[in-house]
């Protein structure tokens, strides 16, 4: 059936001086009332490194990662008490862990979070991780088949690899780091290449979001006002990530000065910003799923074992002295609350990720409700690699049963939960790494 004089296809492109930028849903590209294209369904994994605080001195009681109580009675502690709005939105999970992994040095199954690989012993035998499989199945629909992101950017190496990502063969995939060369991914028309008309507009320091400007006006005048203040929203919420992005460059480009397998110390520079970073990183992810360029994102957040730029963090976020590794081997008085406010800090930066999931809208409703999010890290406290701490956001349009803390024994492997994750989003697998099925209960409707 043609399209009306009216409607646009629902791959309308923004362009100019060597920039394409998809374009959000916008009412124009219903081909008649009340007729919606194939729903999508999303997958994101965001990890964080070397476990969390679980004093049991009652007296650090507070700075406990996991909530208080049971079920839909669970109470937050401060830890995570940011995600409180997003409480029927979202499930703890406790207990879960990959057999393969339970004996290992905790920092080791980093490689395994999404994997449930073996790497016992003097072998390595990682397998392909769960969002390859997916993105396999839905990148049918997309620009890209998923998105790899990190921290640190690279594999870094076995053991403490820096991606979370790994191909059928179990290799493993690079992570995009730089916030700029990500943005550019998503928005240069050369599948990623800036073009040497873009090269130059960066140069002369011309925003993005101007080159796309004179495009936009033409393409306001085919839209009603309700679509019109859609993309003026858009284009804004563009120009914020831009700006950041901006922001966030010059930290990444502070060279590291020389460390050895167990420590890494970044030069000292008063403009780094974790924070800002974090936040470029997660809205960048938003931005890809809003402009459906992408259905599967990996992002790490830091590497195991005081790898990594992220190592710094609680000193550069909290005036903590220490490195995020010590802190957790640490057992001078306080330690508990030390490394319970930086796990504050974590959880703080992944409720605003949510909150924009939730206020950023296709035609079917807030990303968030067609978007399973886990959130959590491969170790309980660091070198223990059971009980591994998880956060399960969104899906709420998928089926997803949330408002819970759900604590399952060793007899679940974490692939079960894995897997059904991969049939919530429409990914027909059979099982996968260990699974005995899927989760016992009525968490996931597969």
């Amino acid at each position: 059936m043609s399209r009306r004089p009216w409607q646009l296809d629902r791959r309308t492109f923004l362009r100019g001086a060597g920039v394409a930028c998809a374009v959000p849903y916008l009412e124009a590209m219903s081909p008649r009332r009340g007729a919606r294209r194939e729903a999508p369904k999303r997958l994101c994994f965001v990890s964080f490194p070397n476990g969390v605080s679980l004093p049991d001195d009652p007296q650090y009681a507070d700075w406990r990662w996991f909530p208080r109580g049971e079920g839909a009675e669970f109470e937050f502690t401060p830890v995570l008490e940011s995600l409180q709005p997003f409480r029927e939105r979202l499930s703890v999970l406790g207990g879960l862990s990959h057999p393969l992994s339970r004996e290992l040095l905790g920092h080791l199954a980093g490689d395994t979070w999404l994997t449930a690989g073996d790497v016992r012993g003097g072998h390595y035998q990682n397998r392909v991780s769960v969002d390859q499989l997916a993105a396999r199945e839905l990148k049918r629909h997309t620009r890209y088949p998923s998105l790899v992101l990190s921290t640190d950017g690279g594999v870094g190496y076995k053991s403490r690899v820096s991606t979370l990502s790994f191909d059928l063969d179990g290799r493993p995939i690079p992570a995009l780091h730089r916030p700029r060369d990500i943005f550019e991914r998503l928005f240069a028309p050369g599948a990623g290449e800036t073009t040497a008309e873009r090269r130059a507009s960066l140069a002369r320091g011309r925003k993005l979001v101007d080159l796309l400007l004179d495009d936009s006006r033409r393409l306001q005048r085919r839209l009603g006002a309700g679509d019109q203040a859609k993309l003026d929203e858009f284009l804004a919420s563009l120009a914020a990530v831009e700006e950041q992005v901006k922001r966030t460059e010059a930290w990444l480009d502070v060279p590291m000065r020389p460390f050895d397998a167990s420590h890494l110390e970044l030069d000292p520079n008063p403009r780094v910003d974790p924070t800002a970073y974090l936040r470029a990183m997660y809205d960048l992810i938003v931005l890809a799923f809003e402009t459906d360029v992408t259905r599967v994102v990996t992002y790490q957040t830091g590497r195991e074992d005081g790898m990594g730029f992220a190592d710094n963090f609680p000193n550069l976020v909290l005036g903590v002295k220490k490195g995020h590794h010590t802190i957790t081997h640490d057992n001078a008085t306080g330690h508990w609350e030390e490394w319970g406010r930086y796990d504050q800090w974590h959880a703080q930066q992944f409720a605003r990720f949510v909150e924009r999931l939730s206020a950023v809208r296709d035609e079917h409703g807030p990303l968030l409700d067609r978007t399973l999010v886990l959130y959590g890290s491969c170790c309980s406290t660091t070198h223990n690699a059971r009980n591994y701490p998880l956060v399960l956001a969104g899906g709420s349009d998928l089926g997803v049963a949330h408002g819970r803390y759900r604590i399952w024994g060793d007899d679940v492997p974490m692939s079960n939960l894995l897997l059904g994750m991969l049939r919530t989003v429409g990914v027909a697998a059979a099982s996968f790494g260990d699974s005995t099925g899927t989760l016992p209960g009525d968490l996931l409707p597969a």
